[in-house]
């Protein structure tokens, strides 16, 4: 009987210690966040932006027939009756709905900059229903953040901010926003990948999630299990009936927004170094294993870098204690040291490692962007651009010549096939005109396996030619 009886107690007993393992082990991986609880209590924190932008009509003079610079001739009704006539244009009101998230019991709101930028007023809707005006203290256009402040009488609830930098892949999260208008709508995911490059600019470093997100979504907070601010939701790829969403680290944010609510502007850090992803074949033929690192392909003058002695082939392998695993993490790392700072970089140069000394300086103080990168989508079509700057000007004899310019073409690729050549100009890109590096990540990031891309090229001796290659 008693052998029985303490059989029974050690079943109850190791079903329990099952159970209770198996509810830990749950939580641990992520798995089951009480999402009503966590959406009771955040719900408050997340706010409705309305903005409104008054649109001034363009005026259109009607020009008198002689002025026809085709003379009297057939194109006279086309000029006179459909570019000179329109009718007028009235003053209109143009308007914008986009999240929000309350980040301190003062009222400072952190958003989108896309949400508020040109508005010329701003609209803050709480959850209890209640609307009241925000000023915009600052906005960093680069990284695509805003802050914004309101007043009230009693302290508001506030979000936590907490770290992304701690964030695993495949984590649990929740985003709380106003999709199409639709307020406090709260989706939940996971975190499917991080440092992920959209083409949006060069400090791109978005975590991709496949929590829904829409429009309307755009300045959103997207909470991990415990609560806490882990990313502002800011872009979206639709297609194939689903989405995949974007956020901002708020890691990164932290320092902006520190910036953004002492001064209403940032600053950051600057090098003077131009880069370039470094592929394989490249680390090989420098000698390198690994093709970890960012390759500078030339270093301006009178700038931190050329007065710590780095040079055009040098390879960085860690900044300020940080390994680069990829090229494009170089400018967010320079960006968001402190200015005047003094840090140790570790390059490979001649077959050996170095370390170097340099004193970081301030984007700006030269009028460049500074650490601005190399095209990183070399892969898709098989060449590198960089846009047109002085020392290219000399390297190439590109005078009276602007916007991007071909620097390497990958051995191999589709673009060496059909004869393209460092020092070529890119004037059209599929038909449209990249003017500059944002433009011409923007428009090759559409460009999708086996599509036949169209490039309309100019050479150094001033003879413009189309080339058609597939993307590879």
């Amino acid at each position: 009987m008693f052998l029985v009886r303490f059989s029974v107690i050690r079943l109850v007993v190791l079903s329990f210690i099952l159970v209770y393992s198996q509810s830990s082990l749950s939580m641990a991986h992520g798995f089951g966040p009480d999402f009503v609880v966590l959406a009771k209590k955040l719900n408050p924190t997340v706010v409705n932006i309305r903005t409104t932008k008054n649109i001034k009509p363009r005026q259109r003079l009607r020009v008198p027939q002689q002025q026809n610079p085709f003379g009297n001739n057939m194109f006279d009704d086309f000029f006179n009756n459909f570019i000179f006539e329109s009718p007028q244009q009235r003053p209109r009101r143009e308007q914008n709905l986009g999240t929000g998230f309350i980040i301190s019991a003062d009222g400072y709101i952190l958003t989108n900059n896309h949400v508020v930028n040109g508005a010329d007023e701003v609209l803050v809707k709480l959850s209890d229903g209640r609307e009241v005006k925000g000023e915009i203290k600052g906005a960093d256009e680069k990284v695509d953040l805003a802050l914004i402040k309101i007043e009230e009488n009693e302290k508001l609830p506030f979000a936590e901010l907490g770290d992304s930098d701690a964030l695993e892949v495949g984590e649990w999260v929740m985003a709380i926003g106003n999709p199409f208008g639709l307020s406090h709508t709260v989706t939940a995911g996971i975190i499917s990948a991080k440092g992920r490059v959209i083409g949006s600019g060069p400090y791109d470093d978005y975590i991709q999630t496949d929590a829904s997100i829409n429009p309307g979504n755009s300045g959103g907070p997207l909470f991990n299990s415990q609560g806490k601010v882990i990313g502002i939701n800011t872009a979206i790829i639709a297609g194939g009936g689903g989405g995949i969403g974007f956020a901002i680290p708020v890691s990164m944010a932290k320092n902006i927004v520190a910036q953004l609510r002492e001064t209403g502007k940032v600053t950051r850090g600057y090098l003077g170094v131009r880069f370039q992803t470094l592929t394989r074949d490249l680390a090989k033929s420098f000698g390198l294993e690994s093709d970890k690192g960012a390759l500078i392909a030339s270093v301006d003058k009178d700038t931190p870098a050329e007065k710590a002695g780095l040079k055009a082939g040098d390879i960085i392998l860690e900044f300020d204690g940080k390994l680069i695993n990829e090229g494009g993490e170089l400018p967010r790392y320079v960006a968001t040291t402190p200015i005047d700072k003094t840090v140790e970089i570790v390059v490979y140069r001649d077959g050996e490692k170095q370390k170097i000394k340099i004193t970081v300086g301030r984007l700006g103080d030269k009028g460049g962007e500074g650490d601005g990168e190399l095209s990183k989508v070399v892969d898709k079509i098989g060449i590198t651009v960089e846009e047109i700057r002085k020392e290219l000007v000399d390297k190439y004899g590109l005078k009276d010549f602007k916007g991007l310019v071909i620097l390497d073409v990958k051995s191999g690729s589709a673009a060496e096939e059909v004869g393209i050549t460092p020092g070529s100009v890119i004037i059209e890109l599929n038909g449209k005109r990249p003017e500059n590096m944002k433009v011409y990540n923007d428009l090759v990031s559409r460009i999708k396996k086996g599509d036949v891309v169209r490039l309309l090229l100019r050479r150094p001796d001033g003879s413009a030619h189309y080339v058609a290659l597939k993307s590879e």
